[in-house]
């Protein structure tokens, strides 16, 4: 069966439904459905009206019906793809969505992994790397088989102080360079370190909220627009500020240029800090690379890096670019002897970045991921021209604007297709909401493009697709 339904035949005598009444209506249709599907007349493949028609035709809302499509797509019952239409699904018995817990551990693994910030571990510069490991150990000092030094190994520093200089117009010697295992690491010291309150982005990682938050440091949400954090809503009370200023995570977009002046003229008159987490500084497409903001007021201005997306988060290597008043707080806070990162692995990335190696693994991971990039923008265009996509000029993701009311319904949709894939709301502030300056939620999908096998992904994208509200 493959005609259109009149909805007089979904929604007639045969059976007993009464839409006049007070109750939901969107529930009230979605029983319908599925008590015309269970029954079965309404067949597999069946081609449903457009949610505009039947609107009208049952005196409803749009979004009321709409609302009910997509729903129902999301438990399995219909599916919906650009230029097919809403059609009841193939499959007889509609499976349940496989959700993925926000633990650890996943009830059920997914077929596509689309989770933000995970490189594929088989683009691992094994050779290279090897290559690097062999001429580090056969330099080595002897010290380097000794006690740690919480600072890091100087080969390292000086290798990362050059590199930051060329690439991200950061300024530092290398004695102001803390070595750490990570990002989350570097926060961990400096909230130890710092104190609170802090004020972040209203949109960012839970994760590194919630480690503030275990060492005694509130968090207020900043609002964000298209031009990055709204830093005119730091105050004197705020000790420190953290920004992504390179790629805003995860929106997308720098911090504009008449707000990067201004948080460091705010740091200047309170004495406050700007924690500037560089995530994927390194991973640009569409236009020129975008200087850290460290480089305007080494000072106030404290640098968080990593190697975790351009090589492997295994490697346990990040780094913090101090103003000097700090390095000394921060390396006793770490402690005596370095217990996180080991000196062999930092002396071979000391290696890897002075011979050229890392040059070369971020420009091969740049073309892969703007190709990523490509591919998915392509997807869109082909099935989901509806959907806007933003926050592609840069980074290892994108944001895919839904319609309101439509993220729970698409992520749902997204585990019954078999992908891993999480809802902007993920990332907003628990207080944002009752923040003075910060929008209504957004409705939207945060797509990592990063992970898949290149066999793999274009699966990956078509299942999204079919996972998106319809236009």
């Amino acid at each position: 069966m493959n005609s259109w339904v009149n909805s007089a035949e979904i929604l007639g005598s045969d059976l007993p439904l009464e839409l006049s009444g007070t109750g939901n209506r969107r529930a009230l249709l979605m029983d319908a459905l599925r008590e015309a599907v269970r029954s079965g007349r309404l067949a597999p493949g069946t081609r449903l009206p457009p949610y505009r028609s039947l609107a009208a035709d049952l005196g409803l809302a749009r979004n009321t019906v709409a609302d009910a499509y997509a729903e129902l797509v999301a438990e399995g019952w219909l599916a919906a793809r650009q230029g097919s239409g809403t059609r009841v699904a193939e499959r007889a018995v509609p499976v349940t969505p496989v959700h993925r817990p926000r633990t650890p551990e996943r009830a059920a693994r997914p077929v596509h992994d689309l989770v933000q910030g995970q490189p594929d571990p088989s683009v691992f510069p094994r050779t290279a790397w090897l290559a690097s490991a062999r001429r580090a150990l056969a330099a080595a000092p002897d010290d380097a088989f000794g006690p740690g030094d919480p600072h890091g190994r100087p080969e390292l520093r000086r290798a990362l102080a050059g590199y930051l200089a060329r690439v991200r117009g950061v300024r530092a010697a290398p004695e102001r360079i803390v070595l750490c295992s990570g990002a989350a690491h570097g926060l961990r010291l400096l909230a130890e370190v710092v104190g609170g309150p802090w004020a972040v982005e209203e949109y960012g990682l839970p994760f590194h909220r919630a480690l503030l938050a275990s060492h005694g440091v509130g968090t207020r949400p900043l609002g964000v627009d298209a031009d990055g954090a709204r830093v005119d809503g730091l105050t004197r009370r705020d000790r420190a500020v953290l920004l992504t200023p390179a790629h805003q995570f995860p929106t997308g977009g720098p911090l504009h240029p008449g707000r990067r002046a201004a948080v460091v003229d705010w740091a200047r008159a309170t004495g406050g800090l700007v924690v500037e987490d560089d995530y994927d500084g390194e991973f640009r497409y569409d236009r020129q690379p975008v200087g850290a903001v460290q480089g305007l007021d080494p000072e106030h201005v404290v640098l968080l890096g990593s190697v975790s997306k351009s090589l492997s988060p295994t490697l346990r290597i990040g780094w913090m670019v101090l103003p000097q008043r700090l390095v000394g707080p921060v390396v006793t806070a770490k402690g005596e002897r370095e217990q996180f990162s080991s000196a062999t692995e930092q002396l071979t990335l000391a290696d890897f970045v002075g011979s050229g190696a890392y040059d070369r693994q971020v420009r091969r991971m740049r073309q892969r991921h703007r190709r990523r990039r490509d591919q998915l923008v392509a997807a869109l265009e082909r099935w989901a021209p509806h959907i806007r996509v933003t926050g592609i000029a840069a980074g290892l993701h994108a944001v895919l604007e839904l319609p309101p009311g439509t993220e729970r319904s698409a992520v749902r949709a997204a585990a019954w297709q078999g992908l891993a894939v999480e809802g902007l709301a993920d990332y907003l502030h628990p207080g944002s909401e009752g923040a003075g300056q910060a929008d209504a939620p957004r409705d939207g999908l945060v797509v990592g493009y990063a992970t898949p096998a290149e066999s793999t992904y274009p699966e990956a994208l078509e299942a999204l697709c079919r996972a998106l509200p319809p236009g």
